[in-house]
Order: structure tokens, then C-alpha cells, then sequence
């Protein structure tokens, strides 16, 4: 199946591809087991996935991508795997940071880092610094996140505003609490993307996912390749968006743009 997208000529619906596209990279170590493989095998076979889905963001002209690696559940983990996971983290940063700022890619990573050790955090800072003038596709790495986590810093630094005076409790609204996430500055995802068969969204931007278009595929991360993503994203420009609206009211919407 090509991956190319064509754009849905009818009126009311998606055209082109998302702003921003969030993934659940599932099945490594599913994989890996199928095939007789340490799970360790899949985590690094699902790092060439990872490349593979830049690349293609890129050329479909995808802004923001959002990928998750470590969820602050997963050190629940065998030891072993989590060590595998940091392991796979540094090696990654080390060769691919050159490469991100060859193709114009900024690097970002989300979550609560202080769990890491020292050297990883000054990695990831490191990572970030050197890309951070970069505008061709902002790549954010979800580790040790948890939408849960997202919601709850964004609550407690609403919380010390209002002791210190600075907010009015009246004034708290939706808005007030999305610019204390994760990435106050980026669209929130439009299509939320999850591999490995498996139907939720595991406690993964929780909050910035209320609107999504979720696509569910039953590939393992490291069989999802660019024809696997450019189906997603042409299965995204076939939706009709409403957003509480009726179809009637987006088409006639579309007509008085239209003119």
C-alpha cells in the first residue's frame, strides 16, 4: 500500500495530514517473544521504527511528533529491561543527536526527569540545547510521563500561584491549566496513534487528547513501518472533525468560507 495522502475532497472533512501526531510505540516486546528473542531485541528493533516515523513526519510535512518511550509505570519492569531501556536512551542520544540537527529536527523530552540518573538528565539537557534553534519537526520523547502526572504538576503549580497571590481562584479556566502542561506552546496532538493491538490510551497526554482521532493498529512497533504510518495518516484526512458540531453545521461552515 503506498503511503502517500490523498486529500478528501468532501466538504466538512480533514485535509492533508495532522499538526501534531502522538504515538504509543506497543508490541517490542511482544515481538520479540514471537520470534524466540529477549524482549531486549524488540526495544532495539523499535528504535529503527522510531527513525522511520521522523523520516516520514518529515516529508509528509507533519509538525509536532510525539513519541511514547517510558511511561512512569514501566519501572515496574524487571530490572533488567528498565536497564536495557536507559541503556538504549544514552546510545540513541549519542548517535542521533548530529543527525537531528542536520535535518532541522528540535528535540524535547516530557516527563518527570529527575527519576534518571545525573548523567542521562545531562544528556537529555545536552540534546535538547543543541537543537532547540531547530524548526522543521519538533520531536518531543515522553519519559517517566504520565497524563495523570501532566495534570496533577499543572494543579500544584496553579495551587502555589493562587498562595502567593498571583491568581485569582475565579480565574482558573481550561486554558489557565493547559498552559502549565507538558507543551503549553504546541497544538495538542490530532491523531493519536497506538501499535501492538491493544485498544486504550494507557495514561498518555491525557488531557491534550480530548479532541484526538485514535487509530489503533495491530502491527508491533517494530513491524510499523512507513506504509503501516501513511495508512494512518490517510485513514486521518478520510475523518470529519466536528468538535461537538453537527456535520450540517461544518458543511455549511465550509460553504461560507468558500464563499
Amino acid at each position: 500500500m503506498s503511503s502517500e495522502i490523498t486529500a478528501i475532497d468532501a466538504k466538512g472533512r480533514s485535509r492533508g495530514v495532522p499538526s501534531h501526531v502522538a504515538i504509543i510505540m506497543d508490541g517490542n516486546g511482544r515481538w520479540a517473544k514471537q520470534r524466540g528473542l529477549p524482549r531486549s531485541a524488540g526495544h532495539r528493533a523499535g528504535a529503527k521504527s522510531v527513525r522511520v516515523v521522523v523520516e516520514e513526519s518529515i516529508r509528509h510535512g507533519v509538525g509536532a511528533l510525539t513519541l511514547f518511550a517510558f511511561s512512569s509505570e514501566n519501572w515496574r519492569r524487571p530490572r533488567a529491561e528498565v536497564m536495557v531501556l536507559m541503556e538504549i536512551f544514552m546510545s540513541t542520544l549519542q548517535m542521533e543527536v548530529q543527525r537531528l540537527v542536520e535535518h532541522d529536527i528540535q528535540l524535547r523530552v516530557i516527563g518527570d526527569l529527575s527519576a534518571f540518573s545525573e548523567r542521562l538528565q545531562a544528556q537529555f539537557h545536552e540534546a535538547q540545547v543543541a537543537t532547540r534553534n531547530n524548526r522543521r519537526l519538533i520531536l518531543q520523547v515522553a519519559a517517566n510521563y504520565g497524563g495523570r502526572w501532566d495534570v496533577t504538576q499543572a494543579v500544584r503549580a496553579i495551587a502555589r500561584d493562587v498562595a502567593a497571590g498571583r491568581l485569582a481562584p475565579e480565574a482558573i479556566d481550561e486554558a489557565c491549566v493547559a498552559a502549565r502542561l507538558s507543551f503549553p506552546d504546541l497544538p495538542d496532538p490530532d491523531l493519536f496513534i497506538r501499535t501492538g493491538g491493544e485498544k486504550r490510551i494507557s495514561n498518555f497526554l491525557l488531557w491534550q487528547s480530548a479532541y484526538a482521532e485514535l487509530y489503533f493498529s495491530e502491527l508491533m512497533w517494530p513491524e510499523f513501518d512507513a506504509d503501516a504510518y501513511g495508512a494512518a495518516l490517510h485513514d486521518f484526512a478520510r475523518r470529519q472533525r466536528r468538535f461537538g458540531r453537527t456535520g450540517e453545521q461544518i458543511a455549511a461552515s465550509v460553504d461560507v468560507v468558500g464563499g
